[in-house]
């Protein structure tokens, strides 16, 4: 996701998240059969930041949000197409002038009324350059964003100007340029609204956010847990099945894993990769492994001049073929992810962009070129690169130190890649995030919608949210706006498409695999399925 942008296209693509049965405890795992009251409880991981909805891009910070708000639209959680909760209709004549109508009897959790103005106030604090929202990107192309948001210098306007509240109901949104798809980005958790709360006690709201979803927050204790409490005035029509959710924080996969065999957790969404041949005999089945739109990279720090001078093409290349991607998904994820060959997701589709080739022999491993390559590009800077990663989900080291492996042997150098943890998330995410590494380092994409510009402009279009290696290529920019201009969504695909070789040849980003969403549950819950997204639908999970 975690995930970020301008303006975004292309084709919905109808993804199938398989859904499996299963039981939920309370706090420690332990149901008091208490049925539609039970509380389960779920592994989670600290979020980066304070959960504010324009400022969380990172996927534990997403999945509470995803059950504290509602948005204008809502993701299918079995075919990911958008469909409206919130909006009762958008209208346009144009694709960039668009009438959007609020549904009447929303509130949010506290009994504030939800109103047009909730929106377009939400949407202003998002874009506001002085309030450092990480998500303001995705506001790019409503008129006045270069006003609030400059490139450079101070904002000559706090409010974007394509934003009018016509009525309590009612608002407009005039788009610096046509983009059919507008509104089927409007399920991502920037677009939220948000109460007054929000603005009058910021800081009393961020120790306990106030929503409009089917939870509320009950309580939050940094590095331990999070308890989510069913709303039951919630007005949407996905009520929640369950009494709560409680998110335990745990440092280690494995130990949640452990504790989920034990009788001490309910629901884990991430199966350690040392566990995935036992996965399915541990739980008598009660194992979830299903397409998600999640790709697996190894991203660059283009911010260092040894990463980004002419000719490091060929070096980012030859690290590329020289990863055995088809040994390390088979031995080590057990089938649980497939070689990626592009930079987008099977889940979309022939028609939505998915090209299962683009990559070529880029992607497939060849030492002997790799070695070439490296050579001709100078060598690694330094002699040594450092992969770093985040070490509170035991999966990563597994991976990195293959990924190393195979490197090191494909270019007879023991030495040229070693793998560099960082103790948790928050930790590692705030290395990325404040450009303080000298090598690659994991990335891992969770789609925000499920259109193929949300998996190449938010990350490599130049200064785009989630752009953290800061790669930039103007002809990449150029394709990307002439694609997000097109009315025509074949041609806007293909256009994404040209842009994607672009980042081909560059070897923006090294394509590692693509990643099933993966769970396992307790017979103490059931009704557990993931969204397209890899997400548990916790709103559906039912205690027995």
């Amino acid at each position: 996701m975690r995930g970020t942008m301008h303006v975004r296209w292309a084709a919905l693509a109808t993804v199938v998240a398989l859904a499996a049965t299963a039981c939920g405890g309370g706090g420690g795992g332990s149901s008091d059969g208490n049925g539609a009251n039970g509380i389960v409880s779920s592994s989670w991981g600290d979020p980066q930041n304070p959960l504010e909805p324009g400022n969380t891009n990172e996927v534990q910070g997403g999945k509470v949000l995803d059950m504290i708000f509602r948005g204008l639209k809502r993701y299918d959680p079995k075919t990911g197409e958008a469909k409206n909760m919130l909006a009762e209709k958008i209208e346009t004549t144009d694709s960039q002038n668009f009438t959007i109508t609020v549904k009447a009897g929303w509130t949010f959790s506290n009994g504030e009324k939800i109103t047009a103005k909730s929106f377009v106030d939400a949407w202003n604090y998002g874009a506001d350059l002085k309030n450092n929202q990480k998500n303001a990107y995705f506001f790019g192309y409503i008129d006045g964003y270069d006003k609030v948001h400059p490139d450079t210098g101070q904002p000559t306007a706090t409010t974007l100007s394509g934003l009018k509240v016509v009525n309590d109901r009612t608002f407009t949104v005039k788009l610096s340029q046509k983009f059919s798809t507008f509104p089927d980005t409007l399920g991502y958790v920037a677009f939220v609204p948000l109460p007054r709360a929000f603005y009058d006690s910021h800081a009393a709201w961020l120790s306990k956010p106030v929503g409009n979803g089917p939870y509320t927050v009950d309580s939050y204790t940094k590095g331990s847990q999070m308890a989510l409490k069913r709303w039951d005035a919630y007005p949407g029509p996905d009520k929640a099945q369950n009494g709560g959710i409680t998110l335990k924080v745990y440092t280690d996969n494995n130990t949640a894993y452990t504790d989920l065999t034990a009788g001490n957790l309910d629901l884990v969404d991430d199966i350690p990769a040392a566990q995935l041949k036992n996965v399915s005999s541990d739980l008598s089945g009660r194992y979830i492994n299903t397409p998600a739109g999640i790709l697996q990279t190894l991203s660059f720090p283009f911010y260092d001049p040894a990463w980004r001078k002419p000719g490091q093409e060929k070096l980012r290349t030859g690290l590329s073929m020289a990863i055995d991607r088809k040994q390390i998904t088979e031995t080590i994820f057990q089938n649980t992810r497939t070689p990626a060959q592009d930079w987008t997701s099977p889940v979309l589709g022939a028609q939505g962009g998915f090209r299962g080739d683009l990559c070529g022999a880029a992607c497939t491993y060849n030492p002997t070129e790799a070695k070439k390559l490296v050579a001709e590009a100078g060598g690694i800077p330094g002699g040594t690169m450092k992969i770093t990663y985040n070490a509170d989900t035991g999966s990563h080291k597994v991976w990195v130190d293959a990924v190393c492996n195979s490197i090191n042997r494909a270019l007879g150098n023991n030495r040229a890649c070693v793998g560099n943890p960082v103790g948790t998330f928050a930790d590692f995410r705030n290395q990325v995030t404040q450009h303080k590494l000298s090598g690659p380092f994991r990335a891992g994409w969770q789609m925000d919608y499920p259109l193929i510009q949300n998996f190449l402009q938010p990350l490599y279009y130049t200064n785009a949210s989630s752009n953290d290696g800061t790669y930039s290529n103007p002809k990449f920019d150029k394709l990307v706006d002439e694609a997000n201009a097109q009315t025509d969504r074949t041609k806007a695909v293909d256009t994404f498409i040209e842009a994607e070789k672009v980042l081909r040849d560059d070897m923006g980003a090294i394509p590692l695999w693509y990643q099933n969403g993966s769970a396992g549950y307790s017979d103490r819950i059931g009704n557990v399925s993931l969204n397209p997204f890899s997400v548990p639908v916790y709103d559906q999970i039912k205690v027995k």
